[in-house]
């Protein structure tokens, strides 16, 4: 169905290819997963496959892709729309229309399918990917998770020969996520769709995958072979490898038939103590910053055109913070959008060196809640605090000296032509020692070019450029939302790093996330949100335990022991 013969890519601009001497074939019918390190060419492969390379992102294609039989340099990809439906990374670039059922429509309708056609499509689609309460919401309105769900409902309409994803599941709670790959896998197996995939969360989608290609090496295989000498793996893989087991466990169910000898040797071990309890750090008081130009970026507040002149009404002054208080205060809240009661009885305390994981469902009230500690929602009722600040009534440029917030869409923070020029700005509007950001940058992002543009970036490479810019201010509080879509294990190691050196300092850390694995590795507590409400608020260990939606791997396969990562049973093995 897809055939690559002998394909290079290069970007105009870039000394070396970005794919170089690719042959490979996928036949009809089969999941191919494409894994590898952030930046080796994953989304260069499947736009190729679209046609979107280089038809739509320029530079130069040798070799040969054909897609059904259609030689995808001279057919662009309008001519390969009935044939091929594609989500890229970005599922804001994707949308064309304003509502979700007109969304779903698009593609039919501009394929000239009868309206019968298209309306049955439609309502099973709504069904399958759980969008039949959201059909009339326009799609600005929804949560990313829940857009991301609406772009591949979109291209699932038109019923394709062939998928193309690139971290279709990035943006998903873990039973959406489940969802989505329970459809793609019955169009595999019911109807021969070939599905080709790129996705950092292995733990998620390997186990549904027929074959798996590593990049850069372009080897093609089973999923247990590929996993066995590749540098990216889920927790799963990397257990068995710590376990020595032969062959390597994909999924919990055939890692739990075999760890009862680990459960053994574990059962009168505990994990190793947490770093510092949180709250034994005084609060940070944050260094005098510069007055902030009307063009800055920190905290993310340029998005929203807040900015006040000094001294307007409605400015706060930045008071000594009492270290024995809460960092951020949130009480009775209650945030309405429309006629939609977003938040609702809200409580959450966190204090200087904690790390609270906030974890729900798509649109429960995660990014809405994080809006409203950097002021840029304003509660209906309730009380909300941040170093003794009223967020929505104070000063932005007094705000982002006490909080910073990540978006999830890092594109919002990002304005340069080059990360030079990013880092620059940001060392500026933070007022931090020139080299500050770029030094951020090259621990987290390693090998990534001074003249680079962001938008050449990665997905996950956009995103840790983001960060970086937010965190060169070192702000006492971080918000982080999403904070690892796109990332591969070793550049969310890095991160975890990073943060954890940041909580050891005293700052505190907020970050909403669907990663169960990063909340497991890094967060003190987890709040879980549904609905709009708290419904459990408690240590990490406890909360995640219990929660078969919310567990990551190791604590399914170790249960009911209480192991949360690989890195607590690598310590205690030793």
């Amino acid at each position: 169905m897809i055939c690559f013969e002998n394909v290079s890519v290069t970007y105009d601009g870039e000394a070396s290819p970005t794919l170089k001497d690719i042959d490979l074939t996928v036949p009809e019918g089969e999941l191919v997963l494409l894994v590898g390190p952030s930046g080796v060419g994953k989304s260069t492969l499947l736009g190729a496959v679209s046609g979107l390379v280089p038809h739509f992102t320029g530079g130069t294609l040798h070799g040969r892709v054909t897609v059904g039989g259609r030689d995808t340099r001279t057919h662009p990809p309008r001519e390969l729309a009935d044939l091929a439906g594609t989500v890229g990374q970005d599922p804001l670039a994707h949308f064309v229309t304003d509502t979700v059922e007109d969304e779903l429509a698009y593609g039919m309708e501009s394929l000239g399918l009868a309206p019968a056609v298209m309306r049955r499509r439609v309502e099973e689609t709504l069904d399958l990917l759980g969008l039949a309460e959201l059909r009339d919401r326009p799609i600005a309105t929804l949560s990313g998770g829940q857009q991301q769900r609406v772009a591949i409902g979109s291209v699932l309409t038109p019923h394709p020969k062939v998928l193309v994803l690139d971290e279709p599941t990035s943006a998903l709670d873990p039973s959406a996520a489940e969802d989505v790959l329970a459809v793609l896998q019955r169009l595999v197996h019911d109807l021969g769709t070939t599905v080709l995939m790129a996705e950092h969360r292995l733990e998620r989608v390997v186990q549904y995958a027929d074959q798996v290609l590593l990049l850069p090496e372009a080897t093609m295989g089973p999923p247990a072979d590929i996993m066995a000498l590749s540098p990216v793996h889920p927790p799963v893989v990397a257990l068995g490898r710590t376990a020595d087991w032969d062959p390597l466990p994909l999924t919990v169910r055939d890692a739990r038939r075999r760890a009862a000898p680990l459960r053994a040797r574990l059962a009168d071990q505990a994990p190793a103590p947490a770093r510092q309890a949180p709250g034994t750090t005084p609060a940070l008081t944050p260094s005098p910053l510069p007055d902030v130009p009307s063009s800055t970026r920190a905290g993310g507040f340029s998005l929203f055109g807040r900015r006040r002149e000094a001294g307007a009404p409605g400015a706060a002054t930045a008071a000594a913070p009492d270290p024995s208080a809460p960092l951020v205060s949130v009480e009775r809240l209650a945030v309405r959008r429309g006629r939609v009661e977003a938040l609702r009885r809200v409580d959450l305390q966190v204090r200087a060196g904690e790390t609270v994981a906030l974890m729900g469902r798509n649109g429960a009230g995660k990014s809405t809640l994080l809006g409203t500690l950097v002021g840029t929602i304003t509660p209906a009722s309730g009380t909300v605090r941040v170093a003794g600040l009223v967020p929505h009534a104070t000063d932005p440029r007094t705000l982002i000296r006490q909080v910073g917030l990540v978006p999830q869409e890092p594109r919002d923070l990002l304005y340069a032509d080059t990360v030079a020029a990013e880092c620059a700005a940001a060392d500026a509007d933070a007022g931090a020692p020139p080299g500050s950001c770029r030094a951020l940058v090259a621990e987290l992002l390693p090998g990534v070019a001074d003249t680079t543009h962001p938008r050449d970036l990665s997905e996950g490479q956009r995103l840790t450029l983001a960060l970086s810019v937010v965190l060169t201010a070192r702000p006492p509080l971080l918000l982080l939302d999403e904070p690892t879509r796109g990332l591969d294990y070793a550049a969310k190691a890095r991160l975890v790093t990073h943060l954890r050196a940041l909580a050891a300092e005293g700052h505190a850390i907020v970050l909403a996330t669907h990663d169960v694995e990063l909340v497991a590795e890094l967060a003190d507590r987890v709040a879980i949100i549904a609905g709009g409400e708290v419904v459990a608020d408690g240590p990490t260990a406890e909360v995640v335990v219990s929660s078969p939606a919310f567990s990551p791997q190791v604590a399914k396969i170790l249960a009911p022991g209480p192991w949360l990562t690989v890195e607590q049973v690598e310590e205690a093995l030793r």
